[in-house]
């Protein structure tokens, strides 16, 4: 019987590792929002030398991409860390999902999704070459940290940029995000981005 892996732990092992480091190694993180990247800063800055990027072509209605994009701009200057703005590209987002519009949320659209952000963190990483990638998604309690890790992997070795592993919601991640959410007064969303997670949101309120 396979044993699960602990994502988490496997990410404290590295940082402990990393943190005798008289240099701090690159890190690229593929941002999704203020609010979800919060803790993930707060961990990860004292061990790397952060750049957050910024890349959701699953946000399709634009007011909505550009109320997340301008309060992460905001809670970023609260840090030291550099910045890259990728392309807005929602029709990439829906050539890729196309006939996938009645796929139950957290499936195979979801998993698409999550390589669609991946893939330009990925290259964005390889070419500011930075020594790891990794995203603020596995946060979430609704996303599949298996499956976010196992894309990253795929893709790290594809790029020739190592992959942080990662299962941030773990050890009260999430619920720090939370905290810091209020703390700095973040627009926190009700769902993830993309058209179809916010139909099923409509849903379950309707219920």
């Amino acid at each position: 019987m396979c044993s699960v892996r602990n994502y988490h732990r496997e990410l404290d092992s590295l940082l402990v590792q990393l943190s005798g480091k008289s240099k701090k190694p690159g890190l690229l993180l593929h941002s999704c929002c203020a609010p979800c990247s919060s803790y993930v800063i707060e961990y990860l800055s004292g061990i790397f030398d952060m750049t957050l990027y910024f890349y959701n072509p699953n946000i399709v209605e634009e007011p909505e991409y550009e109320k997340r994009l301008f309060e992460w701009r905001r809670f970023c200057e609260n840090f030291p860390v550099r910045r890259i703005e990728g392309k807005y590209e929602p029709q990439k987002f829906l050539k890729l999902t196309e006939g996938m519009e009645a796929l139950p949320e957290g499936g195979a659209r979801c998993f698409l999704c999550y390589e669609l952000r991946m893939r330009a963190a990925a290259e964005a990483a390889a070419e500011i070459g930075s020594d790891y990638f990794t995203t603020s998604l596995s946060i979430s309690p609704h996303k599949n940290a298996a499956k976010i890790n196992e894309i990253g992997e795929r893709l790290g070795a594809e790029y020739g940029v190592r992959h942080l592993p990662s299962d941030f919601k773990k050890k009260n991640g999430y619920k720090r995000s939370i905290e810091l959410s209020r703390e700095y007064g973040l627009y926190r969303q009700d769902y993830c981005g993309c058209i179809y997670s916010k139909r099923n949101m409509k849903g379950v309120m309707k219920k």
